[in-house]
């Protein structure tokens, strides 16, 4: 089937990209690179003419919950929008793990996201998932602060993009099913000790500080809720791949 790929170009998006081509499908990139602006709208009609599942794995860099509600609210209005104008039977979001009780910032856009493609007139399926083996790499980068990084205070379940990818095209091969179960990864880790693996692991010489971040977000950061809970609470699946041996595959950018 022909699967459309919002933020084809991304961390996950790729992935999915690989994962759907791999198995068959063709595949519309739906990333400005191709001339598709979802956020403006632009070029949208003509990359989704004909597809059969449109996968929304859209993310933004922003902390700013009314930039992350505005962003995601926009960019699923104007996705759901033109799936219902072509007929498209399926949308696909990928959200995250545990965010319920942390109705702010980033994750704020993401709830919003998911009221409005539960509500939306297209056939959904949400998806969530635990942070990626590769939030260590973006935090070393973005929460450096001269000769050291501040490593926000995050207790998580990292699972692979990769994995996600494989995981998310299933879904799209299995039709819309409202609430998927959550995928999470294989152990618990936090996030200082992530990124002082990484290091080791490549060489680097450089202090990573465990910070507590203030107020609410950094509060459920801190809290574990992004671990995801146990079976009982929700359907889950486990990915396979560790931290550890992500750092040694192909995925890890030294």
């Amino acid at each position: 089937m022909i699967i459309a790929i919002a933020g084809a170009t991304g961390t996950v998006g790729r992935h999915i990209t690989r994962a759907a081509l791999a198995r068959g499908h063709e595949v519309r990139l739906l990333s400005r690179r191709e001339g598709v602006d979802v956020a403006g709208g632009e070029g949208l009609d003509a990359a989704l003419d004909g597809s059969a599942a449109v996968i929304d794995a859209l993310g933004t860099s922003t902390l700013s919950q009314r930039k992350a509600v505005a962003f995601f609210s926009t960019t699923t209005r104007n996705l759901l929008a033109a799936e219902q104008r072509h007929g498209i039977g399926h949308h696909l979001a990928l959200s995250i793990v545990g965010i319920d009780g942390i109705d702010t910032a980033y994750y704020a856009g993401k709830l919003a996201q998911e009221r409005l493609v539960a509500a939306g007139p297209v056939p959904h399926t949400i998806a969530r998932t635990t942070q990626f083996h590769e939030f260590a790499e973006q935090i070393a980068v973005r929460a450096a602060l001269g000769p050291i990084v501040l490593a926000p205070r995050t207790l998580t379940r990292p699972v692979a993009a990769r994995e996600v990818g494989v995981h998310l095209v299933e879904l799209a091969e299995a039709g819309p099913s409202g609430r998927a179960p959550d995928l999470i990864g294989p152990r618990d880790e936090t996030l200082v000790g992530m990124i002082r693996r990484m290091h080791a692991h490549d060489g680097i010489r450089r202090p990573v500080i465990d910070w507590r971040m203030p107020g609410a977000y950094g509060a459920g950061l801190a809290s574990g809720a992004l671990r995801g809970g146990s079976a009982a609470d929700a359907p889950q699946r486990v990915g396979a791949q560790t931290f550890d041996a992500w750092l040694d595959a192909p995925e890890h950018r030294r």
